[in-house]
């Protein structure tokens, strides 16, 4: 994670948000972390992340036990968390 972010913070924020234990958040976004660091960003140094592929890929890993609709629920608080800080956005 960026050095901008507060982790606690994050998890904090999430859990309060989702509902969803911390651990298991922290779990989700390791993984979401994976895959940004695997995806290839274009000529701007832009990096475009299709949620859905996001979401099947987290879903896909042995140490998840969440349902789509959890990941997808966390990786949405965790990207309003981050728009409100201006450290993210979509692109259109």
């Amino acid at each position: 994670m960026s050095d901008k972010i507060n982790e606690q913070e994050l998890l904090e924020v999430l859990a309060a948000k989702t509902k969803v234990d911390p651990k298991l958040i922290k779990l989700v976004l390791k993984h979401e972390q994976t895959f940004i660091n695997n995806a290839k960003a274009n000529s701007k140094g832009e990096v475009d992340i299709d949620n859905d592929d996001l979401v099947d890929y987290v879903t896909a890993q042995r140490d998840v036990k969440l349902d789509e609709l959890t990941v997808e629920t966390i990786l949405d608080a965790e990207m309003d968390y981050l728009m409100d800080k201006g450290l993210a956005g979509y692109i259109d």
